[in-house]
């Protein structure tokens, strides 16, 4: 098994199909590759590969991602879209440890989410949980800020500043996420 990691303008076609048919996201199914590129152009993505260069596991690092909290604002590399071609045979967890090393040694702060049911699995990967957190930020939807349907905070790798302010997220403290416009 190999671990690789590809910029957006190095993913080849069939690389992007075969992502988009792993995270199997009804509205993104029939993106073309040219609009999978520009949709995530702040992006990286982390793969497991076979012998033979298939993709076993494959994330993705999401660099536009910026919380503010008490006025003061955060950016993180986000990890979104884990998902194994086949479940089951480790292959999810392998690409999570590889990927926690990868981003300690190059010391990039980094978060994901989950929700309850897949804490078991982040928990076997020894992930750090901020449990309960991740319903404390709030994003923005058509006029109004709504909460994040997530659960928990994963710490990939976050100082310890970052961690005690995510740490103290509550109903009284939200998060707010910041998108470009």
């Amino acid at each position: 098994m190999k671990y690789q990691i590809k910029q957006i303008n190095e993913l080849t076609d069939s690389d992007i199909e075969h992502i988009l048919k792993l995270w199997d996201v009804s509205a993104w199914n029939t993106m073309k590759p040219l609009y999978f590129r520009t949709f995530f152009k702040d992006s990286e993505f982390h793969f497991l590969l076979d012998s033979q260069s298939e993709i076993l596991a494959v994330l993705r690092l999401n660099f536009d991602f910026v919380l503010e909290i008490s006025g003061n604002q955060y950016a993180f590399a986000e990890t979104v879209g884990l998902v194994a071609a086949h479940k089951q045979k480790g292959y999810g967890a392998i690409l999570v440890e590889k990927f926690k090393e990868n981003v300690t040694q190059r010391n990039l702060e980094t978060i994901g989410f989950c929700h309850t049911d897949l804490r078991p699995f982040y928990e076997k990967c020894n992930i750090e949980i901020l449990y309960d957190k991740a319903k404390a930020i709030k994003e923005h939807a058509d006029s109004e800020w709504i909460n994040s349907d997530d659960d928990d905070i994963l710490i990939f790798n976050v100082s310890q500043k970052e961690k005690e302010q995510l740490s103290r997220l509550s109903t009284q403290h939200n998060a707010y996420l910041i998108t470009k416009e």
